[in-house]
């Protein structure tokens, strides 16, 4: 989509006219400013968006024009990233800058090295944390499509997305094969697998790679756990043709 302003809404209107109320509506009049006869973009999160002119104030929001809607076909292959738990706020660090470099779906999860465990209330505060940066990640990046924020699995869940995937990659410093050397499928879900501070187990590593996962490497650098899926990210947007 183009560089007009994307709100996120449950349905798209289906008429010449409507109104953006709601908290997307205030943050459209009273933090964007938005005036008579600016465009925006109403986006549902699952590739139907509607173009829109400001025509004038509403109550809490604005009073919008339709003047197109479309229907964005998702992006081919999926990436899922599979995301460990991570100290502090890298972990949302970590999902933001994902979203923003074309991720379709997070998957949190509980690494044998994480030192943060989401237990109780506290873990369903921490996925709630995780699933806002990405709403506000992917209005930012002005997404048609909302990721998803899967709820935290257990390795033994991800060996299992791993051997449902078209492919799987696990980022390890000492992998022996680069990321760039590593056929790619054309559809169906990629998934990538980032460690927490403290490394991968070698266990899982061996559980991943029986599951049909291939270990990879970026390079000489280490990375933190909050930059790693990034940086693969955009190699991978890159050789899929997603960035074309």
């Amino acid at each position: 989509m183009s560089s007009r302003p994307v709100f996120l809404v449950d349905a798209l209107p289906d008429g010449a006219s409507t109104v953006l109320g709601g908290p997307e509506g205030h943050h459209a009049a009273t933090v964007r400013r938005l005036r008579p006869g600016e465009e925006l973009v109403l986006a549902d999160g699952a590739g139907a968006v509607a173009d829109c002119v400001v025509t004038g104030p509403a109550e809490g929001g604005l009073q919008l024009a339709v003047t197109a809607v479309r229907r964005l076909p998702p992006p081919e292959p999926r990436f899922v990233l599979v995301q460990a738990l991570a100290k502090g706020d890298r972990g949302e660090l970590a999902v933001e800058l994902a979203v923003e470099l074309g991720v379709d779906e997070v998957v949190p999860w509980a690494a044998a090295r994480s030192v943060v465990r989401w237990d109780g209330a506290r873990g369903q505060r921490s996925l709630e944390r995780w699933r806002s940066t990405a709403r506000a990640a992917a209005k930012q990046s002005r997404r048609a499509w909302l990721p998803a924020v899967a709820s935290p699995a257990s390795s033994r869940e991800v060996a299992g997305l791993i051997g449902a995937a078209a492919g799987a990659l696990v980022l390890h410093e000492a992998a022996d094969v680069p990321l760039g050397a590593v056929p790619l499928p054309d559809g169906g879900d990629l998934v990538l697998v980032v460690g927490p501070e403290g490394g991968l187990d070698e266990a899982e590593v061996a559980a991943f790679t029986a599951a049909g996962a291939t270990a990879v490497r970026l390079g000489e650098p280490v990375l933190r756990t909050s930059t790693a899926g990034a940086a693969a990210l955009a190699a991978l947007s890159l050789r899929t043709g997603r960035w074309d």
